[in-house]
C-alpha cells in the first residue's frame, strides 16, 4: 500500500531548527520564499481572467459576488470585500464576504465552525441568493466543509462559482465552475498558512476584485474617482485629483469635493457646466 502524500500546505518547512537562526537569517528566509509567489499568480492569470469576466457580467445584471472561508482565508475575503465600498464607492451589498462561524469568528476561532458542509449556503440564504450571483470559495487546504458545501450548493442553484485554494487536485477545486490553484509550496512554518499561502491568495482577491470594479467603470484613468470621503487623508488626496483634471485652485477644489461627496461628481458637474 502507497503511503497517501501530505497537501503542499501540510509538507515540512524547507528550513529546520528555526528556533536557533539569527533574526536577520530568519527574515532573510522568510523574504527569499515570498519573492516565489508572484510566478504562481502569472500562471493563474488565465483562469482569474475568466473568474473577472464572468463576475463582472453578473454584477452588470444586477448580481452580487460572495467569499466564503474559514479561519484566515476567511478572515482575507472579508477584508478585501470590506474595503470595495471605500476604495470604489461601490455598495456594501455588492461584494459580500462571509467566514465559518459569523463575525465573531473575524477576531477569535469559533470551533468547528468550519465542518459544517450545510452552513455555508444557510449563511448565504438571508441574502436571497440568485443565479445572477457569483461564489469564490477561499482555502489554502481545498478542504473545509463550510466551503466546499458552498460551492456546491451555489454551484447546483446555478451560482457561478470559483474557488482560490493553495493545493493541487482538491476537492473543492472539483467542486467549483473555475478553480485558482497556487501552490507555492511548503510554509516556512510548516503548515501555518497565514503566510505565503495567505500572501498569494490576497494578492489573487486584490487583482481580482481591482479588475472586476475598473470593468465596472469604477476607476477613470488611473484613480479612484468614486472613493468615500471618510477622512482627511481622502480629502485632500480627493482635492489634488480635481485639482489635476482641471485649473481649479486647492480651495475651490476641496470646496466642490465636499459639496458633491466624490472627485467624479465633480467633474461630471464641471464638464455639465462648460458644454
Amino acid at each position: 500500500m502507497h503511503k497517501k502524500s501530505k497537501p503542499v500546505t501540510e509538507q515540512s518547512s524547507n528550513y529546520d531548527h528555526l528556533e536557533k537562526k539569527e533574526v536577520v537569517d530568519l527574515l532573510r528566509s522568510m523574504n527569499a520564499e515570498d519573492r516565489t509567489i508572484p510566478a504562481v499568480l502569472e500562471q493563474n492569470i488565465p483562469q482569474m481572467e475568466r473568474i473577472v469576466k464572468e463576475v463582472v457580467a453578473r454584477l452588470k445584471r444586477g448580481g452580487r459576488l460572495f467569499y466564503l472561508g474559514a479561519g484566515t482565508s476567511g478572515r482575507l475575503g472579508i477584508v478585501d470585500a470590506s474595503e470595495i465600498p471605500p476604495t470604489f464607492g461601490a455598495p456594501y451589498d455588492l461584494v459580500i464576504g462571509l467566514i465559518a462561524g459569523g463575525d465573531s469568528a473575524i477576531r477569535k476561532a469559533v470551533e468547528a465552525a468550519e465542518d459544517d458542509s450545510e452552513q455555508a449556503w444557510k449563511d448565504m440564504d438571508s441574502y436571497l441568493p440568485s443565479e445572477k450571483d457569483a461564489v469564490i470559495g477561499i482555502a489554502a487546504s481545498g478542504r473545509t466543509p463550510y466551503v466546499i458545501g458552498g460551492v456546491r450548493d451555489a454551484r447546483k442553484r446555478g451560482l457561478f462559482t470559483a474557488c482560490i485554494t493553495c493545493n493541487q487536485d482538491t476537492e473543492l477545486a472539483a467542486a467549483v465552475d473555475c478553480p485558482v490553484e497556487l501552490i507555492v509550496g511548503p510554509e516556512f512554518v510548516t503548515g501555518s498558512t497565514r503566510m505565503k499561502a495567505g500572501t498569494a491568495t490576497k494578492l489573487a482577491l486584490n487583482m481580482i476584485s481591482t479588475s472586476v470594479m475598473i470593468q465596472l467603470g469604477r476607476v477613470k484613468g488611473n484613480k479612484m474617482v468614486d472613493m468615500q470621503l471618510t477622512n482627511q487623508k481622502l480629502v485632500e488626496r480627493g482635492t489634488h485629483m480635481i485639482m489635476e483634471e482641471t485649473d481649479l485652485d486647492e480651495n475651490e477644489a476641496k470646496r466642490l469635493l465636499l459639496l458633491y461627496g466624490s472627485v467624479r461628481k465633480v467633474l461630471h458637474a464641471l464638464k455639465n457646466n462648460n458644454e
